[in-house]
Parts: C-alpha cells; structure tokens; sequence
C-alpha cells in the first residue's frame, strides 16, 4: 500500500460534521491496518507525509524507495499536534526518545534516514519496493501459521488494544485541533503554496 496522506485541500472545504466523518474514517482505516488478524506489508513508492505515515506505521513491515522521497509525521508543522494513539505507532518501531524529537520537529526523513532509525524496514529501488514487500510477506508466511500468528499477537498487542474500539480514540480532540484557527491558517497557507507549485 502507498498513500501521499489526506487530501488537504478537500477537507479544508468541509464544515465541522464532514470534516469528523473524514477523519473518523481515517482513524478508522488505521485501526482495520493495526487490528489486521494476517500480516500488512507497506510498499511506499513516494512521499509519505502525515496520514500516509500513519498507515504505514500501522503495518508489520515498510519497505520504501531510495531516491528524493521522505516520510514522516509532519503534523507540528502544519499546525497539528500528534495523538498519543498515532505517537504509540511511532514509538513502537523507532524507540520512545527517536519518536519525540520526530514528532516534535514534525521532521520528515529520507528513506536512509528512515532505515536508519528503523521507520522503515528495507529501502531499495523504486522498482523493487513491491516486489521485496511481496518476498517478506512470502518468508514470514511460509513459516509455522500457528507459531508465527500468536507470536505477532502478543508483539501487536498494545497497538491492537490502543485501536480496538475506533469510538475510543481521541477524534473529537483532534477535530478540535483541526479547526483551531492557527491550525486553520497553516493548512491554507499549505494549500495556497501547493497550488503555487502547480
């Protein structure tokens, strides 16, 4: 799976109740990836900001391309703090002080970066990177299920119990950081330069 993230400019145009129905589905897109009962491979061919970070995170494996791309959790610089349920993720998989200066800069890595501090798992070229998600995949089911299975489990577990229940998460409180007005002028300000690229 590959995903840039949210599609900024859509949901700067909807009201309160669409934008809560958007970012309910996106919580709840994250919690099908961390609550998966079968492994997830994420196969990123590009630039993976902010959501698109989210989801690979929430995988088993990343595996991403070398070259220009970067991915990280660049919330902070858009006006947006990180919940702790998407700091949990990061955690996980890169360690709690990595995490906070990655999340506190709103940094975003490139793939030898990101391979470094263990974002992601392997790094090669952009024609490779589905292929060698595929052959991990490959491995780690040709091993015991039952073993394999109830070892990933217990490993998961506080992802799968952060994500069980979508309702639990703190969506109202990130919708409320949504709409804050600094954060407001900084997704337009985002969106005014995207569209200046273009």
């Amino acid at each position: 799976m590959f995903s840039a993230g949210v599609d900024v400019p859509a949901v700067l145009q909807m009201d309160r109740t669409g934008a809560r129905a958007y970012w309910r589905e996106f919580f709840a897109t994250a919690a099908a990836l961390a609550c998966s009962p079968l492994p997830l491979a994420a196969a990123v061919t590009g630039h993976s900001p902010a959501g698109g970070a989210v989801l690979a995170l929430m995988c088993d494996y990343r595996v991403m391309a070398q070259g220009p791309y970067k991915i990280g959790l660049n919330e902070v610089q858009v006006g947006l703090s990180v919940p702790d349920c998407i700091q949990l993720a990061l955690r996980r998989v890169v360690c709690a002080y990595r995490a906070e200066r990655l999340l506190v800069a709103g940094a975003m890595i490139d793939a030898q970066e990101a391979l470094a501090c263990g974002f992601v798992d392997e790094t090669t070229g952009i024609d490779q990177v589905v292929t060698r998600a595929r052959h991990w995949m490959s491995e780690l089911l040709a091993l015991p299920p039952h073993a394999m299975l109830a070892t990933r489990r217990l490993a998961r577990a506080d992802l799968v119990a952060t994500y069980a229940d979508v309702d639990a998460l703190p969506l109202d409180d990130f919708l409320e950081g949504f709409f804050h007005p600094q954060t407001q002028a900084t997704l337009q300000a985002l969106v005014a330069r995207l569209k200046g690229k273009g």
